[in-house]
């Protein structure tokens, strides 16, 4: 029980489930969790490559960890592992990782992303935490790889809009967990020789002023989706509920810049993410409620799985008022009726989005032609 626990501890299994469970919205963001063959070794994969970066992570970080409360009982520090015990796993875990993300998916993107994450994790931004505040920055792109990952071993691109929706959203949501727990642990990681943005930061004005500006950036997540149909119109405004409360403790936060306010914020970042993604899920325009395809013939628990999904989205469907606009819209403009359509604010903001685009395109392709939209 106690090896296992170190070994546990050596990579970070908390974080690895993290960095499994983003990389599998990733995949079913493609709209399918098929083939099963790729989710699991894409889930495997990304498992194996996570605790091989933390595992190296440590073994870099050794006399550091040492020197902080709550990191001087990891397994390296209090000698349950031996450096090269470590060693050797770090290697086999990477290179294992990387194999399966090869051989199980199709992507080549996938190893690749997997393999270079844990060359970022545990060599620039290993090097970066004693030596600079913006290897906070490096370790948010560390953390919105995953999900990239997860889309990659789908079929996607790295460079679809869903992908980079997906990197975005991790990115700009570690802001505020991490300054958070680097707030209340800033005398431990000033005692550990880190250069944290709070360790520097006495009074708490950067830190706080950092947590609010990226609660706000995400805040636009939901709007930014919908609007570039990534989502359907209902994301937007139930993403309106979840950043109005995470702006709230993060004000608070601004207001009283106590351990036990930094804790209200960590604590709802770690609510916050598993609620948008699922959300994200839910409202994703590539999800595919009817699969009819033979690959999902007789394969029960992903037919279980596929067929849960549809079903919460089609109940969500049922009692989502835009839904009712949409629909009662439709019925009506076959019967004749009045278009109810922009009753829906978001759809209007949708609408005029699309109309300013037409517009500009428009303005551009008659400029050229030394005729104004007057004359036409």
């Amino acid at each position: 029980v106690s090896q296992g626990r170190s070994l546990a501890e050596l990579s970070k299994a908390r974080l690895s489930a993290l960095v499994v469970a983003t990389s599998t919205v990733g995949f079913m963001a493609a709209g399918t969790i098929y083939p099963l063959s790729a989710l699991a070794a894409c889930s495997f994969g990304t498992a194996l490559c996570s605790s091989s970066a933390s595992t190296w992570n440590q073994i870099f970080e050794i006399d550091r960890d040492a020197k902080m409360k709550r990191t001087a009982h990891r397994p390296l520090v209090t000698g349950d592992f031996s450096v090269q015990t470590a060693m050797g796993l770090g290697t086999m875990t990477g290179l294992g990782g990387t194999a399966l993300l090869y051989l199980g998916t199709d992507s080549l993107w996938t190893p690749v992303l997997g393999l270079a994450n844990i060359g970022l994790y545990s060599g620039l931004y290993t090097y970066m935490k004693p030596r600079s505040e913006w290897n906070t920055w490096v370790g948010a792109v560390v953390g919105a790889v995953p999900p990239v990952m997860g889309w990659t071993a789908a079929g996607g691109s790295p460079l679809d809009p869903e992908a980079l929706w997906l990197a975005s959203s991790l990115f700009l949501w570690q802001f505020p967990h991490f300054f958070a727990l680097s707030w209340m642990h800033r005398v431990d990681y000033e005692r550990g020789g880190f250069q944290m943005v709070p360790v520097n930061d006495p009074t708490g004005d950067r830190t706080s002023q950092l947590i609010t500006r990226y609660t706000w950036y995400m805040s636009t997540l939901p709007f930014i989706s919908t609007l570039t149909e990534i989502t359907n119109s209902m994301f937007a405004i139930e993403g309106l509920v979840l950043n109005a409360y995470a702006l709230k403790v993060a004000y608070n936060f601004d207001k009283d810049r106590t351990n036990a306010n930094a804790r209200k914020v960590f604590l709802t970042s770690l609510w916050y993410l598993p609620c948008l993604l699922t959300l994200f899920i839910l409202h994703s325009k590539t999800w595919r409620d009817e699969e009819t395809t033979t690959e999902t013939t007789n394969k029960g628990l992903g037919v279980m799985i596929q067929d849960y999904i549809t079903l919460v989205r089609n109940t969500g469907r049922s009692v989502c008022v835009h839904e009712q606009i949409v629909n009662n819209n439709s019925t009506e403009d076959s019967a004749g009726g009045a278009n109810t359509a922009q009753a829906c604010p978001i759809s209007m903001g949708k609408d005029t989005a699309t109309s300013a685009k037409e517009t500009a395109k428009d303005l551009a392709a008659n400029s050229s032609k030394g005729v104004s939209l007057e004359e036409k």
